[in-house]
């Protein structure tokens, strides 16, 4: 049996991916700003959990593979942190490495409306 992998179509980076799906116009453009919302609001937090944790890299003076070795992760995740490469790390990830450093995350939602 041959698997067909062939590419029909590829969506570029920044479209409407809903729009493309075939969604109405007014509803792609509200599922598009909602989704694009989300997304900023999750890097948003994913910076600020990094920062937290590269401040105390640096406010310890140690090392990379130091760190790594404190946070029960790899030398290039540290990297990775440091570097706030918010694509490679889930929030849960984050805060657990707080977590181990004795910095429990407090989550707070705000009304904004």
């Amino acid at each position: 049996m041959k698997v067909d992998t062939a590419i029909r179509h590829v969506t570029k980076a920044g479209a409407n991916l809903f729009l493309e799906l075939g969604f109405p116009p007014e509803e792609a453009r509200r599922l598009h700003a909602a989704s694009k919302r989300q997304i900023d609001d999750a890097k948003m937090l994913k910076e600020q959990l990094m920062g937290e944790l590269a401040a105390w890299i640096e406010q310890h003076h140690l090392k990379q593979a130091q760190a790594a070795e404190i946070l029960m992760i790899s030398r290039p995740r540290v990297s990775d942190v440091v570097n706030k490469k918010t694509a490679k790390f889930t929030i849960d990830a984050l805060v657990g490495m707080l977590s181990r450093i004795g910095k429990p995350v407090r989550l707070a939602v705000w009304d904004t409306q």
